[in-house]
């Protein structure tokens, strides 16, 4: 039966993780040099284009359809919003219009493409890159999507992910780790080029964090008991995910870091993300600070594999999903959401890491071996000195 509350509510959380798509084009923009803002912040805006028409014609259908052998949706079922209206799904989502569970899950889709994009700054040509994100969408973030949230397999097994640690933080950070081992590292100038505009990063850390209230309080689709834990674990997992970050930063260097301080808190709303329905709140602090830690000291992976992630997209999120994946095994609790932690539901967590982990990977790798294969997907050398910008992002008045 249709509740109006819970109605408001999910539309209201809708709205508020579409606007964490261009939070994250001014995190991005700003932590670019100055020649590259607007190409950064382009790439993450027109995934709200290109995955929106990809989630109409087949995309919803591949996640949210009946399952054909637990691997994917049957793709014709809802293809082209067929029998997507306003009454409820009882299998979705039971007291809200079925067409507002569609909008809230396609917001979801939109964003996570668009995290990769950090990884491989001033390098990706557009042509290959707007064929990555329907590839992408297509062959990684759907099918991975059915497994664990469309009844597939992974769900079978008994992997839970609450808003997306799994399903988005590991497919992008895995993925964007390989995207960016394959186009090869930036410039040195150019990877020491300090940040173009910090003030513009924070008000992007500043929307993402409002942003994420609706992106883990929103999959409990209702506005109820289970959505104010969430609520409230999202924002103590942030808050100690800047702390530790900024503790860790301090010790290391014997300063402050406002730029750090904002990673941080995305590291521990990123690690937050897979459990926030399933841990009590105090448990949360201990996930934000161990997420903060695992995304603060993952940077000596990047540097050991020699790979170029310009934004570090590996290291917040996909360490992040992992880590608050993992968590669940040590810190769910059954009176939350009837999920708790064991031994056996830290190892079922720990074979889906392994399996988003490594299909990411490898289909990522096959993406990219296609569109290398048509023909070059990095930009010139001469290109990528000069910046990929075709405006100004700045008219400075003299």
């Amino acid at each position: 039966m249709l509740n109006a509350g819970d109605t408001a509510f999910l539309m209201i959380c809708t709205a508020m993780v579409c606007l964490m798509t261009p939070a994250l084009a001014f995190f991005y923009g700003g932590l670019v040099r100055k020649t590259d803002i607007l190409t950064i912040m382009f790439q993450t805006f027109v995934c709200l284009g290109l995955v929106a028409v990809i989630w109409v014609l087949g995309g919803f259908s591949l996640v949210f359809g009946p399952d054909i052998g637990q691997i994917i949706g049957n793709p014709l079922t809802f293809f082209g919003m067929h029998g997507i209206g306003g009454e409820a799904n009882a299998r979705h989502a039971a007291t809200v219009p079925f067409i507002v569970f569609f909008a809230y899950q396609m917001m979801f889709a939109i964003i996570a493409p668009a995290l990769v994009t950090g990884s491989f700054v001033s390098r990706f040509k557009l042509g290959p890159y707007i064929w990555f994100v329907i590839l992408w969408t297509a062959f990684i973030y759907t099918p991975v999507a059915h497994w664990i949230w469309g009844g597939g397999f992974l769900a079978k097994f008994g992997v839970v992910d609450f808003a997306g640690g799994l399903v988005i933080h590991t497919t992008a950070g895995l993925s964007a780790l390989t995207v960016a081992k394959i186009l090869g590292p930036r410039r040195d100038e150019e990877r020491s080029t300090p940040a173009a505009n910090i003030p513009l990063v924070a008000v992007g850390a500043g929307l993402l964090w409002f942003g994420w209230f609706g992106f883990n309080s929103g999959s409990a689709y209702a506005a109820n008991r289970l959505a104010s834990y969430a609520f409230v674990n999202t924002t103590l997992s942030g808050s100690a995910g800047l702390l530790v970050w900024q503790f860790w930063t301090w010790r290391d260097t014997k300063k402050a870091s406002f730029s750090g301080i904002l990673v941080g808190s995305v590291a521990g709303l990123a690690t937050i993300t897979p459990a926030a329905g399933y841990v009590e709140p105090w448990a949360a602090l201990f996930i934000g600070a161990i997420g903060a830690s695992t995304c603060y000291f993952a940077k000596r992976i990047q540097d050991d594999l020699k790979i170029d992630d310009a934004l570090e997209v590996f290291r917040a999120h996909g360490v992040g999903g992992i880590t608050g994946s993992l968590m669940i095994g040590i810190f769910g609790a059954n009176a939350i959401d009837r999920v708790s932690g064991s031994t056996r539901e830290f190892l079922v967590q720990l074979l889906a890491v392994v399996v988003v982990g490594a299909y990411s990977v490898l289909v990522t790798w096959l993406i990219m071996k296609t569109l290398r294969a048509v023909g070059p997907v990095r930009v010139s050398a001469e290109e990528e000195a000069r910046g990929l910008d075709e405006e100004e992002a700045y008219h400075l008045v003299q």
